[in-house]
């Protein structure tokens, strides 16, 4: 829903009863006259509690009233009992009223009586009341539910303070029309809590209320009668006072808009179409409609355009995917137009190709357009997109797609993507939604390459390569169990790491030397043939996760990290969306020095890393108080700069460069020393992904993600390798915004997935991300926007008497 729009439900569509939860009272019962003269014991006695809930219509009693079971567990008095009566909300008046009384069944019948109040169900603006709602009981009356009524539940406006502000925030917190926010949520409600307690001790508490929470839609409900529209025109008011109207026609079609559209869209008119040209304010607004990102909404006056000069953009290819927005697609004849001239269109890129797969693009023809576009990728930018393409087929109309034939076919001459989707593949299966589906993939991906012939591949029958990639579930149900008898082993890391070595030469010892080489899940053109007890050990932290050292079928070594009670998915998506900019980057020659190591999540919380040797940044200071020093111990130079080779330094400020722009772009948070990483050579380099596009567990996040301690390295903020630092960053900033759409397009294709930071609200996400391309801007306004960005990020990190800068600088503590 866009920001300009306003959704409801009218009364009279509910077809439902009339239901309410009543939660507790507040406040002390008053003392009846007689209980002086009872003794001590009865003194001490509970009260023996019940509401009593009646519906009043226009003043009249309507239906019988319902009550609750009694509550006699002393204060506070708490039901928490759902009422359902048996008027339904379609049947209600905008004068509806709930009359609630509390009788005292201990104290006999004369003096039973505690209280009342009466409500109306809608508020002043015609709105049904929703969430939580205090009511102050009026002490020895009975609800009285005429109008206007003796016993109104609502505190009078002189009487509202601190306490009544603050219920209202949190009743609009509940039902979600304040936004969550974790960490300052907590701050809040322990102030709140403190304010209450404040306020209570100063008030005088003699005022009873009872607590009634009134059921919640997904949308507010307007008062509507049956039939025709009663709704009374609201009087003129001779102050400044906003008035709100209800439209019943909002989001409805006009039918005289409809009909003027199907008539400007008849096959009729193709044949005026086919010749018109457009003018030039027309071509204007078309090339503005053709730089829009793929997350815009086209409006009807654009769509209209875009479908007037039909025929004079087939061959702009760019404009093939707005184009496709504009269709009708329930209009048999008009989808059948647009097919038609789809087939004859410019051929567009692959980066438009995947838009085509979202979830907008229902039509069979035009995924199946899509997946043909596709077939030309090599197989290296394919893989670039495989993790979103599997993605994708939550969105296909069956599960024996056009796109899942394309993958599984692809997948039959290249055994890296063969490995990559059979995991891709293995891990959906968890999803109920789509299990079916994804399991209808794995299987057309093992039948097909079991029956592959050897010779189709070389040395190898289909067989053998899938058992080769079965071996490899296996291998990680065996680490999964090697993980829970480490973490059962009591003591320190030590104990562990030779429990770990002792289960690998003894109880386990067929992992020390495979009966088959086993293909890397991480590269699966590496054989590996077993693991190297002696050089594998234990990280020293919650998970413990494995480091294990492995043979390899050509006589090297490889190293994997495997981790177990972690879910992987999220790092797996930022480290492929780090390998993809790396290689857009390279295309405009443009080598940042990134490391994008290799991550895979064989399940929901287990999955394999590849390790890279480095040391933290954090250990780098603490044993070497610098990074200029770290790095002068492996590349020194008496004459280099900073005593280090020029091109060692050259290689540190491009990573940084790199990684900077692109955890900005991402919304990387919860940066600190410990997952900033630094290689031998220079190469900086970011671990541990579980905040991104935007959630930070910190508050005041800095817009980019420098430490100090890498500017320092640069020499400063006003050294000419800062300055190339700067440079760098600005002209990869406007590389990758070239490639927007594309990287816009791999994230909606996310849209469907279970990883937490999309999952939570795909398509907020999705547009935070856009923001961070800048779109608005020309390539010269870009690179002042993120030289000021930078600024704005380093200066933050020094001393400086401003309060915002101040709490960025807090970030790095």
């Amino acid at each position: 829903m866009t920001g300009n729009e306003f959704r409801f439900f009218l009364s009279c569509d509910i077809n439902l009863p009339v239901t309410f939860r009543i939660e507790r009272l507040e406040g002390n019962l008053p003392q009846s006259p007689a209980s002086s003269e009872l003794d001590t014991s009865t003194e001490n006695r509970n009260a023996e509690l019940y509401v009593e809930c009646a519906l009043y219509i226009d003043g009249a009693p309507f239906g019988l009233s319902t009550k609750t079971r009694l509550e006699s567990s002393g204060y506070p008095y708490c039901w928490n009992e759902l009422i359902t009566l048996s008027t339904k909300y379609r049947d209600l008046t905008s004068q509806a009223q709930l009359a609630f009384t509390v009788w005292d069944v201990s104290c006999g019948n004369n003096d039973g009586l505690v209280g009342g109040a009466t409500v109306f169900l809608f508020n002043s603006k015609k709105q049904l009341k929703a969430g939580r709602k205090k009511l102050r009981l009026w002490p020895g009356k009975e609800a009285d539910g005429t109008i206007p009524s003796t016993t109104p539940g609502k505190v009078p406006k002189c009487e509202q303070g601190e306490i009544e502000r603050l219920e209202r925030l949190v009743n609009k917190y509940e039902r979600g029309q304040i936004q969550h926010i974790d960490w300052l949520d907590r701050l809040t409600f322990k102030a709140v809590e403190k304010i209450k307690e404040r306020e209570s001790s100063r008030r005088d508490n003699s005022h009873i209320s009872l607590v009634v929470d009134f059921c919640s839609f997904e949308h507010r409900v307007v008062f509507q009668e049956s039939g025709a529209n009663f709704y009374a025109p609201s009087p003129v008011s001779s102050t400044n006072e906003l008035v709100t109207v209800w439209d019943p026609e909002v989001g409805r079609t006009n039918p005289s808009e409809h009909k003027q559209l199907k008539l400007a869209r008849s096959l009729a008119r193709g044949i005026i179409d086919r010749d018109l040209k457009p003018s030039s304010n027309e071509r204007k607004s078309i090339q503005r409609i053709l730089k829009y990102p793929p997350t815009r909404t086209l409006s009807g006056d654009e769509r209209q355009l875009l479908w007037k000069f039909r025929f004079s953009l087939m061959s702009e290819k760019r404009a093939l995917t707005k184009f496709l927005r504009c269709v009708e697609w329930t209009d048999v004849q008009e989808a059948k137009q647009a097919i038609d001239l789809m087939g004859r269109w410019e051929t567009i890129d692959v980066a438009d190709a995947l838009e085509l797969l979202s979830p907008v693009f229902e039509s069979e023809e035009v995924r199946a357009y899509a997946v043909s576009v596709l077939e030309r990728a090599d197989d290296e930018e394919l893989q670039c997109y495989l993790l979103q393409l599997v993605q994708a087929l939550r969105f296909e109309r069956s599960d024996k797609s056009r796109l899942s034939l394309f993958l599984v076919q692809r997948s039959l001459s290249n055994i890296e993507i063969a490995s990559f989707l059979r995991w891709y593949v293995a891990v959906e299966l968890h999803d109920p939604t789509y299990a079916k589906r994804f399991y209808c993939t794995y299987d057309m991906l093992e039948d097909s390459m079991v029956k592959m012939e050897a010779a189709a591949n070389g040395d190898e029958d289909g067989f053998k390569l899938w058992q080769s990639l079965v071996c490899q579930t296996e291998l990680t149900a065996q680490l999964c169990s090697i993980m829970r008898d480490v973490r059962n082993v009591r003591g320190g890391t030590q104990k562990k790491i030779e429990k770990l070595r002792q289960l690998l030469s003894g109880l386990l010892s067929e992992l020390t030397y495979f009966e088959e080489p086993i293909r890397s899940p991480l590269a699966p053109r590496v054989l590996i043939i077993g693991i190297v007890p002696s050089e594998s050990s234990i990280f020293k932290s919650a998970l413990h996760p494995l480091r294990l050292t492995c043979r390899t079928a050509s006589g090297g070594t490889c190293k994997l990290i495997f981790k177990k009670g972690d879910d992987l998915r999220q790092d797996q998506l930022v480290i492929q969306m780090v390998t993809l900019m790396d290689r857009l980057l390279k295309l405009e020659n443009l080598d940042l020095h990134l490391t994008p190591y290799r991550v895979l999540a064989t399940g929901q919380d287990e999955g394999m890393m590849e390790f890279i040797p480095s040391s933290s940044l954090a250990q780098i200071l603490s044993e070497h108080r610098s990074i200029v020093n770290y790095l002068q111990k492996f590349h020194p130079d008496e004459d280099g700069p900073f005593g280090i080779t020029a091109q060692c330094l050259e290689t540190f400020i491009k990573s940084c460069a790199g990684y900077s722009v692109i955890t900005y772009i991402l919304g990387i948070g919860d940066r600190h020393l410990d997952n900033l990483l630094l290689r031998d050579d220079g190469r900086l380099f970011h671990v541990d992904f579980g905040f991104i596009l935007g959630r930070d567990p910190k508050p005041f996040p800095p817009p980019m993600k420098l430490c100090k301690e890498m500017v320092e390295a640069m020499g400063g903020a006003e050294s000419q390798y800062y300055t190339r630092f700067k440079s760098y960053c600005c002209e990869a900033y406007n590389i990758l915004r070239k490639s927007s759409n594309l990287i816009l397009n791999l994230f909606h294709l996310m849209a469907g997935s279970n990883i937490p930071d999309i999952a939570s609200d795909p398509e907020k996400g999705i547009l935070k991300l856009q923001e961070k391309f800048r779109l608005d801007l020309d390539d010269e306004d870009s690179i002042h926007f993120f030289q000021d960005l930078i600024n704005e990020s380093v200066s933050a990190l020094f001393p400086q008497m401003v309060e915002t800068i101040h709490r960025w600088a807090q970030y790095w503590r």
